[in-house]
């Protein structure tokens, strides 16, 4: 479904490698996992990179830390002085991960956070430092009020999944994997804003064109699957609710053409495949991901997967965090069922 004619990603295999040097001894290289019981369900081999064991809780440390990271080494070269302040917009994991990353560096974070937001992801922006600026739950919410904060502090905005330093972050998964599996056929990632499978895309289209890249999306919100379809970027002006809460964020102008032209294909996947595929791993994997980070799994055991060729054996699955709010459990008694 790529335009013809369409102009180059804003990124490229430089830039991940970049990245990949600056995280070097900053972040965790996070385990690729198996479980023979999802292997018989999905029939495939799946492996599970585990970035829900990465520092701060998501994959989200490695955009944030690049970005960071960025800022400080140009400021260096050009001998300016360090950014007054960093400002951004989350629902939980990106906010954190920019108050991490800031905190090392001795520069004040100002994160935007959705009324909404779990609580726990909330206690640990405020555990980190930073300063907790609520606002109303849309997209048009949180930019208006980051971009308030910024003129206020004079502060340099980091978006969560736009700002090409993140994204190149996020790629560095994509570099692990390919060490970490060279068998891998195809991988798996959740999408809300599409920082992180726009970086995958970009760096396993660079090294192993033959390694498929999806994206998989609650249908609540599938911005991305409605933007491939239509040749478009083609927002939610009215998104659904999901439990998935870490992707209620539609993808925008620089994740876009990445997922254009490089993501294979987009998988949406409904709220009671989201909650039985999370039961299965936390059942399963002993693994506490938080719902957005069973999104994954979900798609490859959805009946959308089966029309997958077959030879597509070795499916690499980002669970991509593990910031549950243990208080708000509520679905699990509304699950029917036990997962088989």
């Amino acid at each position: 479904m790529a335009a013809h004619g369409a102009a180059p990603p804003p990124l490229g295999l430089g830039e991940v490698r970049d990245a990949e040097r600056r995280l070097r001894g900053r972040i965790h290289r996070t385990p690729l996992l198996t479980c023979a019981g999802l292997d018989r369900m999905a029939g495939r081999k799946l492996l599970f990179k585990c970035e829900l064991l990465q520092k701060t809780g998501s994959f989200k440390i490695r955009g944030a830390l690049n970005a960071v990271r960025s800022l400080v080494e140009e400021r260096q070269r050009t001998g300016r002085e360090l950014p007054r302040a960093v400002v951004t917009h989350s629902s939980g994991n990106h906010g954190q991960a920019l108050a991490c990353a800031a905190q090392a560096e001795g520069i004040p974070a100002y994160i935007v956070v959705p009324r909404t937001a779990p609580q726990c992801k909330q206690d640990a922006i405020r555990a980190y430092g930073a300063t907790l600026v609520p606002c109303d739950p849309s997209d048009k919410s949180r930019a208006e009020t980051a971009s308030s904060v910024v003129q206020e502090t004079g502060g340099v905005l980091v978006h969560p999944n736009q700002e090409l330093a993140v994204i190149a972050g996020q790629g560095t998964i994509a570099l692990e994997v390919l060490e970490q599996a060279p068998q891998v056929n195809a991988v798996v990632v959740p999408v809300g804003g599409g920082g992180m499978v726009a970086g995958i895309a970009v760096a396993i289209k660079a090294l192993r064109p033959d390694v498929k890249v999806f994206a998989a999306e609650p249908s609540n919100v599938d911005d991305c699957y409605q933007s491939k379809v239509r040749g478009e970027l083609t927002p939610n002006l009215h998104p659904g609710d999901t439990i998935a809460d870490a992707v209620k964020t539609n993808i925008g102008p620089n994740t876009w053409p990445i997922i254009r032209d490089l993501v294979d294909d987009v998988l949406t996947v409904s709220e009671e495949e989201i909650k039985r595929a999370t039961w299965l791993v936390w059942e399963r994997m002993k693994l506490l991901i938080e719902p957005t980070a069973g999104v994954g799994l979900a798609a490859v055991l959805s009946e959308q997967f089966q029309a997958v060729p077959r030879d597509v054996q070795n499916v690499c699955i980002v669970l991509c965090g593990g910031n549950v709010d243990l208080r708000a459990l509520t679905w699990l008694t509304d699950l029917s069922g036990k997962a088989e």
